[in-house]
């Protein structure tokens, strides 16, 4: 793994200078709404004095804390309260000059953020703590900034917990959504229910490696832990002298295995179950038909409340199959005696059910976007991870939304297309996409989130590998304004931080100006050095062109031993040809069809920007050669991942025409042997042909059993071969 955030991924523009530190370039992140430098700076020897007035008490108290003094006496920081020259929530005014600093907020939170600036402005020197001379406005752009944490699928340390809340309070998020149960684990003590702390909290192994890996491999070791009720009361405490909000969420009526195991007779079938050891979504849900399943979740739920005063608790409801619903008796009895048309609207009235018993207690419901299929009551809120179409659908009706993007916001994903990433979730989700994204509908929304899903997370290590520096990015989004942000200035904040969370990787983009030649530009950080096929070494100084198949290497030029970014490119005779899609693709993996012969294959982080995704319809493209040309092999890349809903073609066809009319078969399989990337080459007896148009026929409905059963499924198909 790498072992310096150096080494941490990104793109800039190509060639872009190292950023480096300016004393007039504000040092905050996020970035202020306003910031002005002035000349001195306010030097704070011994204990200096801070007045404030008694509601600001936790936040002078964090100050204390982070400087490790006591507050004294005098009046060298001054917090106040104004509400007309603070208008919005969690504001603040800043003025720091030589002799006082004056701290202006509107309410309490203010206080706290106003706090975490001065941590941030804070260098110590000669024993003395020097704040900037500066003057600053500041606000945030969203009501809520949040980041997720998933504990279940790997276990983290009540400190670690802690520390992670620190680093949100520094960066001026204000929620915590602690992910605290799913299949792999429950991990919070529940006293009435003394088999979820020994049972469920456990799995007898984990997988090792990728679970698209076949074989399926495991390390035969038990694994697991809980939280008591006194830490998590611990948590909760230490988050709120922060500033913090902790928002737990109990997953129902999906993702339940672990609690099952416990309780079988709390599943449609009566079990027996087993703590999943493996990564995904499983058949065995909560049954909805029965009323022990929603006495034990109310019961749960109790005891869970006291413990989090948060306004809102997280439920889940999200990825829960219907398989075993629609095979309950008990559930086909709900619906009947509910008036439910199907097991969606079964999902519904189980999600409407524990919304009505929470706001009965004075708290409201969060959950994932699937909780929007089938109707939801009024006073929910909606977490749109699957795209935008959930943000908007729930907006219309009324609902609170939060942006969680898989896409951008997942951190599970791979920082990098480099060979030697750490195994992760999958996908690809760079630093600069990150802080790139911007919200749909910015004034409808809540806030966004970032999620820290920890399947792929064995490590407090490599959790925090996969979180930094993007969960930095996220923030700025968050709080800073939008025509604030600047990508290059935030590189420079960051250097300033910490030269180490600058990204230090290359990223490759690639056109065809014209057929037979690959045109390869080049991003990053600094100088690049790259060669070909083991050739001479070069510098980077502007796009270049490639017109024959070569292997790509390269790397920054002041790091000539550092990790190297490979890709390999693949000229033939199809290579930056004209392209003509009968259907373009109806998925989120939406590249040009130039892309299918622009010689750079997709790799397994899917959506790396080669694929082309199509649902319920076929790949059928036809590429012009220009001429006749003699043809002997053909192919194409079908990724194959059932867990993504991604399936293999049905058939793959190839045909070729002299006038692009009339086409003769060439070519055929129904054979997609690889669990991953099927690089499908087929050897044609010589023919001479000027137009060939390939056919990969989608798979259709995904069938019982597997993930999404009951939706289409999608092919996504990459580079057409024509040799």
């Amino acid at each position: 793994m790498p072992t310096t955030r150096a080494q941490r991924a990104g793109a800039s523009p190509h060639g872009a200078p190292a950023p480096r530190a300016s004393a007039a370039v504000n040092p905050l992140i996020p970035s202020p709404v306003a910031y002005r430098v002035m000349k001195g700076a306010l030097i704070l020897k011994g204990d200096p004095g801070i007045a404030a007035p008694p509601e600001l008490a936790p936040a002078i108290r964090l100050l204390a804390e982070y400087w490790k003094m006591n507050p004294g006496t005098g009046s060298q920081i001054v917090f106040r309260t104004d509400t007309h020259a603070v208008k919005q929530p969690e504001g603040y005014r800043m003025h720091i000059h030589p002799k006082q600093a004056v701290i202006t907020v509107r309410d309490a939170d203010g206080a706290f953020r106003a706090v975490q600036t001065l941590r941030q402005l804070a260098r110590t020197s000669n024993g003395a703590i020097q704040l900037p001379a500066c003057e600053i406005e500041d606000a945030p752009r969203f009501p809520y900034r949040g980041m997720h944490l998933d504990v279940s699928r790997h276990f983290f340390s009540v400190d670690f917990v802690k520390g992670f809340i620190d680093s949100l309070a520094l960066y001026k998020f204000n929620t915590f959504h602690w992910h605290l149960t799913d299949d792999q684990g429950w991990r919070i003590e529940i006293k009435k229910y003394p088999r979820l702390q020994s049972e469920a909290a456990w799995r007898n192994e984990t997988l090792i490696g990728h679970k698209k890996e076949l074989p399926h491999r495991f390390d035969g070791k038990r694994y697991g832990g809980f939280y008591t009720q006194e830490e998590v009361r611990q948590v909760v405490a230490y988050a709120a002298s922060r500033g913090i909000e902790v928002v737990p969420e109990i997953e129902m009526p999906g993702h339940a295995q672990a609690a099952l195991t416990a309780y079988p007779h709390l599943g449609c079938t009566g079990g027996p179950y087993q703590t999943a050891t493996f990564w995904g979504v499983f058949d065995d849900v909560f049954c909805a038909g029965k009323d022990s399943t929603f006495l034990f979740l109310e019961e749960v739920l109790e005891e869970v409340l006291p413990l989090f005063p948060s306004q809102y608790i997280h439920i889940g409801g999200d990825e829960c199959p219907k398989t075993r619903w629609n095979a309950c008796s008990a559930c086909k009895q709900r619906m009947v005696d509910e008036n439910l048309p199907d097991a969606d609207a079964l999902q519904s009235y189980f999600v409407r059910r524990i919304g009505k018993w929470l706001n009965a207690r004075g708290r409201k419901l969060i959950g994932w976007d699937e909780i929007l299929e089938g109707g939801l009551a009024p006073g929910a809120t909606v977490m749109s991870w699957r795209g935008t179409e959930g943000a908007t659908a729930a907006i219309s009706q009324g609902h609170r939304v939060i942006m969680t993007p898989e896409d951008e916001y997942y951190f599970d994903h791979y920082t990098s297309l480099y060979d030697d990433e750490p195994v992760a979730a999958g996908g690809y989700t760079t630093l600069k996409e990150v802080y790139a994204w911007e919200p749909p509908m910015p004034a409808h929304i809540a806030g966004i989130q970032g999620q820290l899903w920890s399947e792929y997370l064995p490590t407090e290590q490599q959790a925090l590998y996969m979180l930094y520096p993007r969960m930095l990015a996220l923030a700025e989004t968050a709080w800073s304004p939008d025509p604030g942000k600047s990508w290059m200035n935030f590189l420079v904040r960051l250097r300033q931080k910490d030269p180490a969370l600058v990204p230090g990787e290359i990223v490759m983009r690639a056109q065809t100006p014209r057929p037979g030649t690959i045109r390869v530009s080049l991003e990053g950080i600094g100088k690049i050095a790259y060669r070909l096929d083991g050739g001479p070494v070069k510098i980077y100084s502007a796009p270049f062109d490639v017109r024959k198949s070569a292997v790509l290497e390269a790397w920054r030029a002041d790091s000539p031993s550092g990790r190297k970014l490979r890709r390999e490119l693949t000229v033939h005779l199809g290579t930056g040809a004209p392209i003509r899609l009968h259907q373009p693709p109806n998925t989120k993996y939406n590249a040009a069809a130039q892309t299918l012969v622009n010689g750079v294959w997709g790799t397994h982080r899917y959506n790396d920007g080669q694929w082309l995704g199509f649902s319920a319809r076929d790949l059928d493209a036809v590429v012009d050669l220009g001429e006749k040309k003699w043809i002997r092999r053909v192919g194409v890349n079908i990724l194959n991942y059932h867990w993504q809903r991604m399936w293999e073609s049905a058939v793959f066809q190839v045909l070729v025409s002299a006038d692009g009319k009339n086409f003769t078969q060439i070519a055929e399989t129904d054979s997609f042997p690889v669990n991953g990337i099927n690089a499908i080459r087929l050897s044609v007896a010589p023919v001479e042909a000027r137009f060939v148009k390939f056919i990969a026929k989608h798979k259709g409905v995904i069938p019982p059993g597997e993930y999404g059963a009951g939706g289409n499924s999608m092919l996504l198909a990459d580079e057409l071969i024509i040799e």
